[in-house]
């Protein structure tokens, strides 16, 4: 980014440890940057979803680098992610025809139940693939996978953690962080939203505000893919080799498991 610095930009990394985001500031004005990213930040963002697109530029060691206007404000918490807001802006999501055309355009193919399952499969260390509660979840998914028309698959974000959801200091709701954007199943996103933040006595009502009743298919589907979800979280921390955040996944899972036990 030495040619930002050359412009006489500051740049102070965030979001993580991989080099690709800065907050960038001259002059009293901020910018988010970021490296590489993909030309679906544009569909995002006018669409409202992420934070106002400025520029996108090509610089001279080849990478592409977008600037967003920087939004001062802060994450989520856990009691807000049950709110009539994030539904609505989860179903505004979900509902985008810009958004899922982007995504064909990019060359992106529906993940179909069949391929989520057997890209864990073939993810999972001996270790891992062995635990007695990740061997009972692989037998239900096998059992019960869904039958999904790629019609009715959407752009999902695959990662509705609250970190993730941004609340602006102007009272703007954004999701962010859109790596693992893919065309699935919205019962992807939906699942693990329920089943991590919101009690299920309000399952029914935060899905009314959503869009969609909460009947059995729902349920089945949401059940799968958390289930999905969870082992690749498990198998995750183990690669990082965080063992009490996996501990806590495989803690996650067995409660899935024997949630909704007969459907």
């Amino acid at each position: 980014m030495e040619h930002f610095y050359q412009l006489g930009w500051t740049l102070d990394p965030v979001g993580g440890a991989s080099g690709e985001a800065y907050k960038a500031e001259q002059d009293g004005r901020k910018l988010f940057l970021k490296r590489n990213a993909s030309p679906f930040l544009a569909a995002l963002s006018a669409e409202g979803i992420v934070p106002k697109l400025v520029w996108t530029k090509r610089i001279e060691t080849g990478e592409v680098v977008t600037a967003q206007h920087w939004k001062n404000g802060r994450e989520l918490n856990r009691d807000e992610m049950c709110s009539e807001r994030v539904a609505s802006l989860m179903k505004k999501i979900h509902t985008s025809g810009p958004l899922l055309t982007m995504l064909k355009k990019l060359g992106m193919k529906p993940m179909l139940p069949d391929l989520l399952l057997n890209k864990i499969q073939s993810s999972l260390s001996p270790k891992v693939n062995a635990h007695h509660t990740v061997r009972a979840a692989i037998q239900y998914l096998e059992n019960e996978m869904p039958k999904i028309d790629e019609q009715f698959c959407t752009v999902c974000h695959g990662d509705v953690n609250h970190n993730n959801w941004l609340l602006s200091d102007q009272d703007e709701l954004f999701l962010v962080d859109w790596e693992g954007a893919m065309i699935a199943d919205p019962a992807i996103d939906l699942g693990m939203l329920l089943y991590t933040y919101v009690d299920s006595e309000r399952w029914g009502e935060w899905l009314a505000d959503y869009g969609k009743p909460l009947d059995r298919d729902l349920l089945k589907r949401m059940k799968w893919y958390t289930l999905v979800q969870a082992i690749t979280m498990i198998q995750w921390y183990e690669d990082h080799k965080r063992f009490k955040d996996m501990n806590d996944w495989i803690i996650f899972l067995n409660r899935i498991i024997n949630r909704n036990r007969f459907i």
